[in-house]
């Protein structure tokens, strides 16, 4: 099988691939990157329509790649995504979507932490179509922009404190999940710090594309 991701942020790239080695390690990737995407997005003075059109043309050349699946990396352009998805003859996926309907796996109330405002209304908005899908399910989110800011600057360790400091304001839920593809860099010491299941974006995409794609290979 041979996968296009596609990035909007470098470190989102490291979660990925992580989790593509743990769960399907033979999957064939290809890495699209337009690392300004992120940067453009959080400029109040760039319009949203100059970078959906953006997203939806990475879409397109991914999928003039002869690829099996489509799997975008950052939260931040989810409409774009669904316009690119109506069009495309294999899978495209969000970043997000295979964690919401886990994270729904353990009950109702589901708490979301992330660090990048412009993506976390687009998220809200998501879950709570979906909830209203399913019949079921409420949301608390939590943006720690400053967490975000300390990763992008390189300064991971700190980026881990934030939000493994930030997680305990969301015990009240019944499952959390880590709103990015880059906060799940901070997954194993956030679990550390909650008696909650703590659910990370990028496995829970790769295991659901894998049992979409490859479901005569499953357990």
């Amino acid at each position: 099988m041979r996968i296009a991701l596609i990035h909007a942020v470098t470190q989102a790239m490291s979660p990925i691939h992580d989790a593509f080695d743990r769960h399907w390690p033979d999957a064939e990737r290809i890495n699209i990157l337009d690392d300004s995407l992120g940067r453009d997005r959080a400029d109040d003075a760039m319009a949203t329509s100059c970078t959906d059109h953006r997203i939806k043309s990475l879409g397109r050349y991914a999928l003039d790649c002869n690829v099996d699946a489509v799997l975008y990396t950052c939260s931040a352009f989810g409409r774009a995504i669904d316009t690119v998805a109506a069009d495309a003859q294999v899978p495209v996926r969000k970043p997000n979507e295979a964690m919401f309907r886990e994270a729904l796996n353990y009950g109702d109330h589901i708490g979301l932490l992330g660090t990048f405002g412009p993506a976390m209304q687009g998220m809200r908005e998501e879950f709570e179509a979906l909830c209203r899908q399913q019949g079921a399910g409420r949301l608390d989110s939590l943006c720690i922009e400053h967490a975000g800011q300390a990763l992008r600057e390189g300064r991971q360790h700190e980026h881990e404190q934030l939000i493994c400091d930030a997680i305990q304001r969301l015990a009240h839920c019944d499952a959390i999940m880590l709103a990015h593809f880059s906060t799940s860099l901070a997954l194993d010491p956030a679990r550390q710090r909650t008696s909650r299941p703590v659910l990370s974006s990028p496995d829970a995409a790769v295991r659901a594309l894998k049992h979409e794609l490859c479901p005569e290979r499953q357990p």
